[in-house]
């Protein structure tokens, strides 16, 4: 049982700190952020803030909503809020050190890479079965709430945020896009493998050779 909580919290702490990284990386070659960060984008262009401010000021602002649809934190969601918003600013200034004007190709190739290091990145924290992010909590809670499919009302908090995010200065673009229609099928083929098994199955004969994991609900 200790292995596994040593591996829930190290994975915890590599996905976050990897979802920091791929903000950086969409943001970067300014093709279109993802959706959360074009409103994040656009709180740095009325305010002033950092990037980071920007990411953890509306991760708060997230968690509260939590309040009326009674969603309850775990020590997942709350490292979520902290180490994505410390390290994202950190981040995007060691991107800034690259040259200034980037082929188009270099660009490219950051903001794919920036896409699939988030799905990657969102299959280890989710896997790790240490609490939703404040994102994921607030689509949970809406489902359960109104009773809308998850497709459903994930798009439309996504949709808003970017509506009001490009209203308020972020860059919307093809990077936008291909988050919106990728990060699904890279997250639902990334999830199965790194999901943490909490609970393991009793010894068998050696003649199974069967010494899998047998997961049981998240906390």
């Amino acid at each position: 049982m200790t292995q596994i909580w040593f591996r829930r919290g190290a994975q915890l702490l590599i996905g976050l700190t990897l979802y920091a990284f791929s903000i950086a990386l969409v943001v970067h070659p300014a093709l279109g952020s993802m959706p959360w960060d074009v409103l994040s984008q656009g709180l740095t262009h009325q305010f002033g803030w950092s990037l980071g401010t920007a990411v953890l000021v509306i991760s708060v602002g997230v968690l509260l909503c939590w309040i009326p649809l009674r969603q309850k934190p775990g020590i997942g969601t709350i490292a979520n809020v902290i180490v994505i918003g410390v390290l994202v600013d950190p981040f995007v200034d060691l991107l800034a050190l690259l040259p200034t004007h980037l082929p188009l190709i270099a660009r490219v190739g950051m903001m794919l890479a920036g896409i699939v290091l988030n799905g990657l990145a969102g299959a280890l924290y989710i896997g790790s079965r240490l609490g939703p992010g404040p994102r994921d909590g607030l689509m949970t809670g809406l489902v359960a709430r109104t009773g809308g499919r998850v497709a459903l009302v994930r798009g439309g908090i996504e949709v808003t945020v970017v509506l009001i995010g490009w209203a308020l200065g972020g860059t919307v673009g093809v990077g936008t896009v291909l988050y919106g229609v990728s990060i699904g099928a890279i997250l639902q083929w990334l999830m199965p493998r790194f999901e943490v098994p909490l609970v393991a199955r009793p010894a068998v004969p050696d003649a199974v050779h069967d010494h899998h994991w047998v997961p049981t609900p998240a906390d």
